[in-house]
């Protein structure tokens, strides 16, 4: 199948790699020339695991350009992966969407079908805009478009991304055509029979089960992508909220979450107390999906109320800091860790980042490190490197701690797990640390010489 991908930010180009595996015809649009410029030297502009191997694999049969009119008139079938950034209130931007839909609709060709495919997370009601956007290009032209309009949200996790796109747990769709639908069903074949052979990197898991494509009305598959972000980020906001009255009442956290998760109504994932939740989608999916019901005049108090949980974490953290050290005017503070989330350098949303603002902010002296995304944190606290002479970064984890006050573990990159924790508190000037994950177990870290705080813990 010919296939056009608008777009080859981290979903577009996960897609992208991913189809062209699995032998479709593949062209991907951007604008980005720098972008551009790693895609056509076999370099992957996103980290993911596993992502620039597959890339090396296909790269001799995907195309990268930056032009809609060089792929759009010949493909069969054009996806929209482009970026939705919040605006102000927290709504999603859909301008970006919307332009892609008005380009591809300016060189279609009169007498052709084609199924034109929104993957980008957009608001409700964003599918039925995209066809008035179209079918205006098609007046304006003066022509008789055919193109049917349909929905496939994403249900992607970074640092998984690969194997959720090779092994997903459903694909919806939804559209009002039963042409965009048999399209999708063609496309999506592979994998909804797995008769393709997997990468190597990523083996077929034993225990999996062929995924359902469902299939509805684009509002409601629109809403599905909303609906399953926000609970999640509600499942995690849950049992932080359950962590700080752990802490009131000499309660272990990790204990309940156990016991919890071990009901099948419950189950054990999302609820890992700690820092809360970042990135690019739960902070900006949950404040888009409380603009939608502002508009709609509709209140949701659980979903607000998730979300100040979540950011009141990383106060807490600064919290215990304080309390601990009593003052933060002159104290060095450790964070290991700057990304969101391991296995990616994505620092969009990142706790990281807040703690580090707040820190400075009271005179404290920073030291940070990260497996991979130090540059990114750099440039997103480029104010405070240029202006404050506190912020350090380091290459060497083992850098870190040398006479500093305290260590706060903030993303749980496997690196972490497997520290000398007895060589780190020796460097330290008092042996603090902030066990921001509940990576290490208490015992363990008092025997190596910390004074262990951790989320929720006794």
């Amino acid at each position: 199948m010919k296939i056009a991908i608008i777009g080859t930010g981290y979903v577009g180009l996960t897609t992208a790699v991913v189809l062209s595996y699995l032998h479709h015809d593949v062209a991907a649009v951007d604008k980005d020339e720098s972008k551009l410029a790693l895609l056509h030297a076999g370099k992957s502009p996103i980290h993911e695991p596993g992502i620039q191997n597959l890339l090396e694999d296909v790269w001799h049969t995907i195309r990268f350009t930056p032009s809609v009119a060089e792929v759009v008139p010949d493909a069969e079938l054009i996806l929209i992966a482009v970026g939705t950034p919040p605006k102000k209130n927290g709504e999603a931007d859909t301008r970006h969407v919307e332009q892609a839909a008005r380009e591809v609709a300016q060189v279609c060709l009169p007498n052709k079908h084609y199924t034109l495919v929104v993957k980008s997370t957009v608001p409700i009601g964003t599918n039925q805009r995209v066809a008035e956007v179209v079918e205006n290009v098609f007046s304006e032209r003066g022509i008789r478009g055919n193109v049917s309009v349909a929905s496939n949200p994403e249900f992607l996790q970074e640092g998984l991304a690969l194997q959720g796109a090779f092994y997903p747990d459903r694909i919806v769709v939804g559209a009002n055509s039963e042409a965009a639908i048999d399209t999708l069903r063609r496309l999506y074949k592979p994998i909804l029979e797995q008769t393709f052979d997997p990468p190597s990197e990523f083996p077929r898991p034993p225990s999996y089960h062929l995924p359902p494509m469902m299939t509805t009305d684009p509002n409601s598959a629109e809403m599905i992508k909303y609906a399953a972000n926000t609970f999640l980020a509600l499942k995690i906001s849950f049992i932080n909220e359950i962590a700080g009255l752990c802490e009131a009442v000499d309660a272990d956290v990790t204990e309940v979450a156990r016991g919890i998760g071990l009901d099948a109504r419950i189950g054990h994932r999302f609820l890992r107390a700690g820092l809360g939740w970042g990135g690019s989608c739960y902070p900006k999916d949950t404040a888009a999906l409380l603009g939608v019901a502002a508009q709609s005049g509709y209140e949701m108090p659980i979903t607000e109320a998730a979300r100040a949980i979540n950011f009141r974490q990383r106060e807490r953290i600064v919290e215990k800091l304080r309390d601990v050290l009593h003052t933060l005017e002159g104290k060095t503070v450790g964070i290991l860790g700057l990304a969101f989330k391991p296995n990616t350098d994505d620092i969009r949303e990142a706790p990281a980042l807040d703690i580090i603002r707040e820190l400075l902010a009271e005179g404290a002296i920073v030291r940070a490190h990260d497996p991979i995304a130090i540059a990114n944190a750099r440039q997103a606290l480029r104010e405070k490197v240029n202006t404050n002479n506190g912020l350090h970064f380091t290459e060497d984890v083992y850098e870190l701690p040398y006479d500093a006050d305290a260590l706060v573990l903030v993303t749980e990159w496997d690196l972490y797990h497997r520290l000398e924790l007895r060589r780190l508190a020796k460097q330290m000037k008092t042996p603090n640390l902030i066990d921001g994950r509940n990576v290490y177990l208490p015992e363990e870290a008092r025997a190596a010489g910390f004074h262990y705080i951790g989320v929720g813990r006794t």
